[in-house]
């Protein structure tokens, strides 16, 4: 492991199962009004969390700060061994190839097809063309589009274009999967298939977390869900369930 990404304190892996840790962690807008305030989030290798709680709750900042796309104001903050408040920026890139991330809308490449889309998460990390020959249609496949690798976007359904975001998204193996409201624009039928799928993920080894306003599926599934209010967590139960707000 780089020297340059341990943390102070920071026990070996073969000591801690934790992939994803925050103590005290808080974070502030350029305004000064705080957006995650005093957040302790400790998730274990192969967890399935879900992420839940009303708009302005926390929940995209913390899926930021997860990313790199933002930096703690205070705390600390460790993904994968990396410490994510002095990371190097240049270590940036390679510390963001073992995370997959898929959002609510999609975001394919609208003049590239199925293949493609896929492939170009690949051609990101320089795999060779042979590699990208064999890993493509096999995370197709798993995601149930084998047959529709020629297809551009504009021909799938709106559930078809999510199993590509999520092909892509696993393409590289990734060791966590961050899911934004991956069933926001889809229909209950399809959003439970794009749950089933993150779920038999998960089962392969991939922890997965899911930001979600859909209580169906979090009161059905019985994971872990912890609950964001105005940037603290209010709640952090094990088969937990959506939790009615004030």
């Amino acid at each position: 492991m780089d020297t340059a990404v341990k943390k102070k304190g920071r026990k070996d892996a073969e000591d801690t199962q934790e992939i994803i840790s925050l103590t005290n962690v808080s974070k502030a807008y350029s305004t000064g009004a705080p957006a995650l305030k005093d957040v302790n989030l400790h998730i274990n290798k192969g967890e399935f969390v879900f992420i839940v709680g009303d708009s302005g709750s926390g929940k995209s900042t913390l899926i930021k700060l997860l990313l790199r796309e933002l930096v703690i104001t205070s705390g600390d903050i460790n993904v994968m061994g990396y410490d994510l408040a002095r990371i190097k920026h240049r270590r940036i890139p390679k510390f963001r190839r073992n995370i997959g991330i898929v959002f609510q809308d999609f975001r394919l490449l609208k003049d590239r097809n199925v293949y493609e889309n896929v492939a170009f998460a690949q051609r990101i990390i320089q795999k060779s063309g042979k590699e990208i020959r064999k890993n493509v249609p096999s995370i197709l496949g798993i995601v149930g589009l084998a047959g529709k690798y020629k297809a551009k976007p504009k021909q799938l359904s709106g559930g078809e274009q999510q199993r590509v975001a999520l092909a892509r998204a696993l393409v590289n193996k990734p060791a966590i999967l961050l899911a934004d409201e991956p069933t926001g624009n889809l229909d209950p039928k399809n959003s439970w298939e794009i749950m089933k799928l993150l779920e038999q993920i998960n089962e392969s080894g991939t922890t997965v977390l899911v930001v979600t306003h859909n209580r169906e599926i979090v009161n059905a599934m019985q994971k872990r869900v912890v609950t964001l209010k105005r940037g603290v967590i209010v709640s952090d139960e094990e088969k937990g369930g959506y939790i009615d707000e004030d």
